[in-house]
């Protein structure tokens, strides 16, 4: 079902212009010469550059998918209405506290969900110059990027699979909790690695990294590109209770109480 539909929503022309799009917030978020910082009203940090990213997506995903919905972090008050199966979820600027600590580890986020699923997944790392795509059913890939212009080959990307002992772990650079810890210090880990934003999923989908637990609330932007991103390239996410996650909880707030990427289901 889910590869029927991400193949009638997400064709490989519009695949294109959404990796186009991602790579354009990017640039027009790193373009940012006078970057202001103001606090939200959870204290959490905001930009002039998230808004200079969500502007570009704003204009683009109105002229590529004119009449679907869309969820940004940006555009408060957040919906009040009963969120549609079908709509988009948008993080211009996932790690905006790497951001405005000068790291690289910055990203954009756009997802395209169907049935409150994620079938599509584009994560733009424009300090890396890379770009993540995944398409559920069709696989996921990697592209490099120079400002807002695009390699015109993609390296396909593929989750490896999760050893039943000393795994790759990867867990947020900026959120630190004592649950995750705990995670973490399990004998089955080997190694752990700190990142920011949505690049921890795109270590799993390319095989670099095997798990990436968040045992504390985050929100649905932060979540279901990367979602994507790794169910297509072969990995899973779950909550921490084993079930696939749901999107479009208006009456939450979008909140995801916790979630945990694997890779790929272990060999036989």
């Amino acid at each position: 079902m889910r590869a029927s539909t991400s193949a009638v929503f997400v064709g490989p022309e519009l695949s294109d212009a959404l990796t186009r799009l991602v790579t354009q917030a990017g640039a027009a978020a790193r373009a940012t010469t006078r970057v202001e910082v103001t606090l939200k009203a959870d204290s959490s940090p905001v930009t002039s550059a998230d808004f200079a990213a969500d502007a570009v997506l704003r204009d683009g995903l109105a002229r590529l998918l004119p009449g679907l919905a869309v969820v940004s972090e940006e555009r408060a008050p957040l919906p009040s209405w009963p969120c549609p199966g079908n709509f988009v979820l948008v993080d211009p600027l996932d790690g905006t506290k790497e951001f405005i600590a000068g790291r690289a580890e910055y990203a954009v986020n756009l997802a395209i969900l169907v049935d409150r699923r994620p079938v599509a997944g584009f994560i733009a790392l424009p300090a890396l110059g890379l770009v993540y795509r995944g398409i559920v059913g069709r696989g996921a890939e990697r592209l490099m990027t120079s400002g807002d212009d695009l390699a015109p080959v993609a390296t396909p990307i593929r989750a490896r699979p999760t050893p039943a002992e000393g795994l790759v772990a990867v867990a947020s650079l900026s959120h630190r909790d004592a649950a995750t810890d705990a995670f973490l210090a399990r004998p089955i880990i080997a190694e752990r690695h700190h990142l920011g934003s949505a690049l921890k999923f795109c270590r799993i989908a390319e095989g670099e990294a095997d798990v990436y637990p968040r045992l504390v609330p985050t929100r649905e932007w932060d979540v279901a590109a990367g979602d994507a991103l790794v169910v297509a390239a072969g990995g899973r996410v779950t909550g921490a209770d084993g079930e696939p996650l749901r999107y479009g909880k208006v009456e939450t707030g979008f909140v995801v109480p916790d979630f945990i990427v694997w890779g790929a289901p272990a060999e036989p």
